[in-house]
């Protein structure tokens, strides 16, 4: 049962990253990204209607304010006029963060199994999936190995890993808010490797997202029953 549940993960694991990847050529990276990001609101979404979890009102505006920094951030994607596709780059960008929401819900009903085995049943599925479109007449460089190398074992395999061990122990809601940050890391990454400076929105944007999480994380705006309850047991 773990196995299946495991694979079926997978499955939505493909089409996730196969959606993603089609959005990112028909649309900006940044616009891509932010559709992308509208996963954590379906995560908890999904969560109250299949898992039961309940989410506070405090819980839903910093998940609100986070996707508001995500905007102010990638604001200046938003401008401009729409090439051919665009409409449908759009579709499967939601399309991507369903299937990661999905993903992620799926992993939280393995609770207690590794998250190695978890990310090995996973792959085994990719593999299985995508091998009857890989394409064997390709000669990549020995540079371009080392690359597909790296993002296998460091960005799948150890990543994997971390990320399924988290989702396991973090509530959802804290889940959905922290994955707002990785965009940010992503800006500041391109900032240092590329030199693209970002801008005062985009800053504003980005301390936005580290005050939603920072709120979602230490409880900001919940009302302090359980402790009240506890101090008169």
């Amino acid at each position: 049962k773990v196995i299946v549940v495991a694979a079926l993960g997978g499955v939505a694991l493909v089409f996730n990253w196969l959606l993603l990847f089609a959005a990112y050529s028909r649309l900006s990276i940044g616009l891509a990204t932010l559709v992308y990001n509208t996963q954590p609101l379906m995560l908890v979404l999904m969560s109250m209607l299949f898992l039961g979890e309940k989410v506070t009102r405090a819980k839903w505006y910093w998940l609100l304010a986070a996707f508001g920094g995500m905007a102010l951030v990638l604001a200046g994607q938003l401008t401009g006029s729409h090439h051919d596709g665009w409409l449908l780059g759009i579709a499967m960008a939601l399309g991507a963060a369903f299937f990661y929401a999905l993903t992620a819900l799926i992993t939280r009903r393995l609770k207690g199994v590794p998250p190695q085995q978890i990310a090995l049943v996973q792959v085994s599925v990719g593999v299985l999936m995508l091998l009857p479109v890989a394409h064997f007449s390709l000669s990549p460089t020995p540079f371009q190995w080392s690359i597909l190398v790296l993002l296998g074992v460091l960005h799948t395999g150890v990543m994997y890993q971390l990320l399924y061990g988290a989702i396991q122990k973090l509530p959802t809601p804290v889940t959905g808010s922290l994955s707002f940050i990785y965009p940010l890391v992503a800006i500041a990454a391109d900032q240092w490797v590329f030199g693209h400076s970002l801008s005062l929105h985009q800053l504003a944007g980005g301390a936005l997202i580290l005050l939603a999480a920072a709120g979602n994380n230490l409880g900001w705006g919940e009302k302090a029953t359980a402790p009240a309850q506890a101090a008169s047991r």
